[in-house]
């Protein structure tokens, strides 16, 4: 589960305190001990009883134009300033009976979805009794990523987010099922950014199966690549042929794979490329690309027997 850290700082201070001694540093959002040595001034921020309040307040009055201009996260986040390596952020949790909740619906709050993430952030608990999660742990190193895929979910415990608790989300280690908390709850996050994160797979996960039911996080690499098969002329050809050949992200890799399968006008050139791919592209790539063929092959009966419309 996550690190728990323990910290006795009694003193508070003020959000931009606490911007700038992020910014002088040291922070590396890739170091885990270096992340985990911030809980403490987090927990100096969580004890500012105003500053939450103050901002909400002031958000309002201007309404929300700084919100609306950079917070690219859900509703349920108030983006408290963003940096090269670092975030800070309030997330807020409505328990079962409330009306944002009954609106809205659980998915905005990610409840009933286990997950883990693709970067290491710090929490702690500033309002409220908390959100509970039940906690897991597995070994990203051993996991391919692609659904269904059986995965070693150890089961830790259920615990609650209580005000003062402050913790570490380690990346690929930590998978939590959020439930809604007895009553309304904030927490506050330092979030670790990483150039490299975003080609790092978030999962979701069926912890009843015990298997990997998808992955959380694409990027819009992913889109473009298609496009520039279809419409980047040679230059598009030859940068799928290398993010086909050497992206370090599976996910880009294969779809690389599928830009290059999209190009050929008939079933058995598709189902080549992926054969290609599946004994050769490695990893996630490879694994998508044989699943990719068996759903071609199993659904080719329909698609032989679709009528030429340019007939």
């Amino acid at each position: 589960m996550p690190r728990v850290i323990d910290t006795e700082a009694a003193d508070s201070i003020e959000l931009g305190d606490l911007v700038e001694m992020l910014e002088a540093g040291p922070f590396d959002p890739e170091d885990e001990g270096c992340v985990a040595e911030w809980g403490p001034a987090l927990k100096r921020l969580a004890n500012n009883r105003r500053f939450i309040g103050d901002l909400v307040i002031e958000e309002l009055k201007q309404r929300c134009a700084g919100q609306l201009k950079n917070n690219y996260y859900t509703t349920q986040v108030l983006l408290l300033h963003r940096a090269r390596t670092f975030a800070l952020r309030a997330n807020f949790w409505p328990a079962e009976g409330d009306s944002a909740l009954a609106n809205s619906g659980r998915e905005p709050f990610f409840y009933d979805v286990p997950h883990d993430h693709n970067f290491s952030f710090l929490t702690v608990g500033y309002h409220g009794p908390g959100y509970w999660s039940d906690y897991y742990e597995y070994e990203y190193g051993q996991v391919v990523g692609y659904p269904g895929e059986k995965v070693d979910l150890r089961f830790v415990e259920r615990s609650a987010l209580s005000e003062g608790k402050v913790m570490l989300y380690r990346k690929h280690v930590d998978v939590h099922r959020q439930l809604p908390p007895d009553s309304l709850s904030v927490s506050l996050n330092i979030i670790a950014l990483s150039a490299v994160s975003d080609f790092r797979d978030q999962y979701r996960f069926d912890v009843d199966r015990s298997e990997v039911a998808s992955i959380v996080n694409h990027t819009g690499l992913e889109t473009l690549i298609r496009l520039a098969a279809h419409c980047g002329g040679g230059n598009g050809l030859d940068l799928v042929e290398s993010c086909a050949e050497s992206h370090p992200s599976g996910r880009v890799r294969f779809a690389a794979w599928q830009a290059k399968a999209s190009l050929r006008d008939d079933v058995d050139g598709r189902i080549a490329v992926y054969e290609e791919a599946a004994a050769g592209a490695g990893g996630l790539a490879a694994a998508t690309a044989a699943r990719e063929v068996e759903r071609i092959k199993a659904t080719r009966h329909w698609i032989d027997g679709a009528p030429d419309l340019a007939a």
